[in-house]
């Protein structure tokens, strides 16, 4: 497990590095707009995605160092996405990676406006991305779909929707599927366009990536603690959220946590790609703390 906190932190640090030149050079007018958005860009976080978006590139054979610009779109709609749903119309979460969500700091409007910026500024970036290569066209076009109506919105759609509600496996999978499973495909999805390897097995994996982030998270939520999450916990069945322990209880959570992972595993073997990394990316979700 050395050589992979060695792997992923060359992966985050290099995707910092670059993500704090990117801030540096926003210069948008009014002040407070690019001050919001650099706020939650610069807060820190794992970086799964970007993260992610890199070793899939290395895992197929491609370098990640030149497309840091398609890391920094998916960085730009995951971020938006944050600040959206820790609004009071939606999750009505204070904090955020353990500070105040952007709503808190900047007010509601122009925490609106900085999550609208963030996600027109992403597809700036993959407009410019997308002339340079048709295979870069084709990446563009795979994140456009998870974020939008049939992906990761129609996720947070459904999530709002069931809360309070009877709900049961079938909604659950559409929200896991949607919510977080289309913008955890998407890097791998989009790496493979990049290299020209089949896009179907990578999305299989990184669909069913998503949906074992989404259950430790509905688990975490129910068992973990606020200081190491960086957000309050305890909200899911406050709310009624319709969650993986709603349905199935803490331990049949877990159990479907563990059958999830081996299923990553084994979508994972079908994928003509370096697999170690990748693999034990798995492995730290299904044990994830934070």
């Amino acid at each position: 497990m050395t050589d992979f906190k060695q792997k992923y932190e060359e992966y985050r640090a290099h995707f910092e590095d670059y993500l704090v030149q990117a801030c540096d050079s926003m210069a948008f007018q009014p002040s407070v707009l690019t001050e919001s958005m650099r706020y939650s860009l610069l807060s820190g976080g794992k970086r799964v995605r970007p993260v992610l978006f890199f070793a899939a590139l290395e895992a197929f054979g491609l370098n990640y160092r030149g497309e840091e610009r398609l890391a920094f779109a998916l960085e730009c709609i995951h971020t938006y996405s944050l600040i959206h749903d820790d609004l009071p119309a939606m999750d009505d979460d204070d904090m955020r990676r353990g500070r105040p969500s952007n709503h808190k700091v900047f007010g509601e409007a122009n925490a609106i406006l900085a999550g609208d910026a963030l996600l027109s500024y992403a597809f700036d970036l993959l407009l410019a991305e997308s002339g340079r290569s048709e295979k870069h066209l084709a990446a563009a076009r795979t994140l456009s779909k998870a974020a939008g109506a049939e992906g990761m919105v129609a996720g947070q759609s459904a999530d709002l929707l069931y809360t309070g509600k009877n709900g049961g496996e079938e909604e659950l999978a559409f929200i896991y599927r949607n919510k977080t499973g289309r913008l955890m495909a998407a890097p791998v999805a989009m790496a493979a366009d990049l290299a020209g390897k089949n896009r179907a097995e990578a999305e299989a994996f990184g669909l069913a990536l998503g949906a074992l982030f989404q259950l430790t998270d509905d688990i975490l939520d129910e068992v973990g603690e606020s200081s190491a999450l960086g957000k309050t916990t305890g909200k899911d069945a406050a709310e009624d959220k319709l969650t993986a322990v709603k349905i199935f209880g803490l331990e049949g959570a877990r159990q479907r946590a563990a059958q999830c992972a081996a299923r990553c595993r084994e979508l994972l073997g079908t994928m003509d790609a370096d697999r170690s990394f990748l693999g034990d990316l798995v492995d730290r979700v299904l044990m994830r703390n934070h």
